[in-house]
């Protein structure tokens, strides 16, 4: 879901039993004290909220996990007083509530037996079956006793290990903790603060990507009421102060209705107040708030077309923000979400946000991978798949988790490397020179791109063409960019300190890390790297192969185009009567005619001499220059000047000015010097020149 509370209730259309509300709950809870019931029959309350998603699941496996959870627990009581049973029960029914399958609510209700009763995995695992003996083996915390100060980490570690075969787990996790917050009064201000900071750094971006909205959005709220006081009391008298905001948007959700109804499609308009962080965030980024932006309008329809139906009505009939358009539908988000978002002016100038989705969207929104149930339970009608299970809530960013942890023995540098990854909040894709795909944090540089493709192998690393075109490995990647790694033939090739500026991963920045301390002295400089020589020029011809209608004019062809026979040209009289010829597309050309210079008229004469002048990209290696050469000398063009710019990054760029006996030989000449090993591009020069 997104970020935002549920919707307050004058609205809700649904049959049936009362729905416990999660997050009025939370808000309430936030707001102030108030006097809530103790449930009369906890486990019934599960049963209830189990059932009102499932209804034909079998809660005898419940009833029983029930009953071994709380004789094992009778006896403890949390700080607070109550009795620990009611904590396994709290985390149940905030999953019950999502919509998870019976196989999880087992499992969390007996999360915490294995950790702080004589209950073991072995017994779980005899009265309740491998998975949820798996489950409740990925939440239990390793001892600190074994650990000491690593033992947080090690924990987390362990449980995402467990996450990368069974996303059930983190499920659970979060439920846990978002219990734990909601009551974390009765511990120290120092504990509240340090269990809120591990929240906001790990657990929020952990739901973030698991799509599990609705747990990260009261996390976000009770994690900025324990870190922020102060902000967090303006910003509950503020929403106190407008109470009355809903009026503006009760009239544009009534229009809404009349206008979908009218148009003949079934769609349900609710109020979706947005949260203490959310709200704090627009006041931060606009000032003073108006009684729309307290919240947005969700519209739920029953098939991904009539999304884009009401869309379309809705701009038809009211007035919309086009900035504001979003379609999330025909381009998920990496965790899962789906909706439009879009917005529009009401009748009196009010603009309200607009969310649009589906029934199913919805639900994915608000419980993100929970409501996906047992990702293993194979589809009606399916193939079975072969090997290994494939999981589609394991997401590109989880995959490269598993992958860097490996390399990260040490509990400090996982923790840092983790709250690292997880700070990036958004994920790209690129696709690969074999068709593949990577996934990337935004951000991401071809550095992170090569050690995500290669492993240790992209120590060898020079390069990367990025949508065909030749770039350094800083170059950032943007979504749907195609990337080529090139790497070098030399097996003993190292990254250089300076790739740890552009890497974003800590994969990437661990392997580089781990190959410089292996290697202090460092990578050595190619024998052959070349330098600048100077110079070396031929004899100018007499006359250009150029012919322009002046009388007694002197013809030259333009250095920084070059042209050659059959381009199309255009000449600017200069200082002397001299007339230089340029390439239409020249840069030259442009700033001529910017100012108020009359070109003259060019064509080409029946010399098939020509000359051009050549830019190669290339990466260094020795012997370069000398292969570069004899492929020049092969094609018969003769070498007026040659400059060889020092290697940056690695690459070296070669400039030819170069005489041939035919125009017609230039796409094979160029050919040619793309064929040398090591040289990646070969371009005509088109370089800004002085005015004439």
């Amino acid at each position: 879901m997104s970020a935002e509370a549920t919707n307050p209730g004058a609205h809700s259309r649904r049959r049936g039993r009362p729905r416990i509300d999660l997050r009025r709950l939370g808000r309430a809870a936030l707001l102030g004290p108030a006097g809530r019931d103790r449930l009369p029959d906890a486990i019934g309350h599960v049963a209830d909220a189990h059932r009102a998603h499932h209804p034909e699941a079998d809660l005898a496996i419940l009833h029983k996990a029930y009953v071994l959870a709380e004789s094992s627990h009778r006896g403890q009581f949390r700080k607070s007083g109550e009795p620990y049973i009611t904590h396994p029960l709290a985390v149940t029914l905030i999953l019950a509530e999502l919509g998870a399958e019976t196989t999880t609510l087992t499992a969390s209700l007996l999360h915490d037996t294995v950790e702080d009763t004589e209950v073991t995995l072995d017994q779980v695992r005899a009265e309740f079956g491998a998975e949820v003996c798996y489950l409740v083996d990925g939440v239990t915390k390793l001892e600190k006793v074994d650990y000491g100060a690593a033992a947080e980490p090690e924990t987390f570690r362990k449980m995402l290990v467990a996450t990368g075969n069974d996303v059930r787990v983190m499920s659970i996790k979060l439920a846990d903790r978002l219990h734990n917050m909601r009551t974390l009064g009765v511990m120290r201000p120092e504990k509240q603060a340090r269990i809120a900071k591990v929240t906001r750094d790990v657990l929020i971006p952990l739901a973030e990507r698991l799509g599990v909205q609705a747990l990260k959005t009261e996390l976000e709220d009770l994690v900025f009421a324990i870190l922020h006081p102060e902000e967090y009391e303006r910003t509950r008298a503020l929403i106190a102060e407008n109470a009355t905001a809903w009026d503006a948007l009760d009239a544009i959700a009534e229009n809404f209705r009349t206008v979908l109804r009218e148009a003949g499609i079934a769609a349900e308009v609710l109020i979706r107040p947005r949260h203490f962080v959310s709200v704090h965030r627009i006041r931060i980024k606009r000032g003073e708030l108006r009684g729309t932006e307290f919240g947005r309008l969700l519209v739920l329809v029953g098939e991904d077309a009539d999304c884009y139906g009401v869309l379309g009505e809705l701009h038809t009939c009211f007035t919309p923000v086009i900035s504001e358009f979003k379609d999330f539908i025909a381009a998920p988000k990496f965790n899962l979400y789906q909706s439009l978002h879009t917005a529009v002016a009401g009748p009196e100038g009010a603009v309200a946000e607009v969310l649009i989705r589906t029934h199913q969207m919805h639900k994915v929104a608000e419980a993100g991978v929970i409501a996906l149930g047992n990702p293993y339970v194979p589809v009606e009608g399916a193939e079975p798949a072969d090997g290994e299970r494939a999981d589609p809530t394991r997401p590109g960013w989880l995959s490269r988790l598993l992958d860097w942890q490996e390399s990260t023995p040490d509990p400090d540098t996982f923790w840092s490397s983790l709250r690292a990854e997880l700070a990036q909040d958004r994920e790209i894709t690129v696709f690969r020179a074999d068709g593949g795909t990577l996934g990337l944090p935004a951000g991401a540089s071809c550095v992170d791109a090569a050690y995500a493709q290669y492993g240790e192998e992209a120590h060898a690393c020079i390069g990367a063409r990025v949508n065909g075109r030749l770039a350094t490995l800083s170059t950032v990647l943007c979504d749907g960019d195609t990337v080529h790694l090139l790497l070098a033939q030399d097996a003993a090739s190292g990254p250089s300190p300076d790739w740890l500026d552009h890497a974003r991963t800590p994969a990437a920045r661990i392997a580089i890390t781990s190959w410089i301390a292996a290697h202090p002295e460092g990578t050595k400089i190619p024998a052959a790297a070349p330098r600048r020589p100077a110079p070396v020029t031929a004899d100018r011809p007499a006359a250009a192969n150029a012919v322009v209608d002046l009388p007694d004019a002197t013809v030259r062809l333009a250095g920084c185009c070059t042209p050659v026979p059959p381009d199309a040209v255009t000449g600017f009289a200069v200082r002397g009567g001299t007339v230089t010829v340029h390439r239409e597309e020249c840069p030259a050309v442009v700033r001529m005619k910017s100012l108020d210079r009359e070109p003259i008229p060019v064509t080409w004469g029946d010399s098939a001499e020509c000359r051009v002048t050549l830019i190669a990209e290339s990466f260094g290696r020795p012997r370069l220059l000398a292969d570069l050469t004899e492929a020049i000398a092969a094609q018969g063009a003769a070498i007026v000047s040659a400059t060889v710019e020092p290697p940056t990054q690695q690459r070296v760029r070669h400039t030819y000015t170069l005489q041939l006996p035919d125009s017609a030989g230039l796409p094979a000449l160029m050919r040619a010097m793309r064929d040398v090993p090591g040289v990646y591009d070969v371009s005509r020069a088109q370089h800004p020149a002085a005015t004439s």
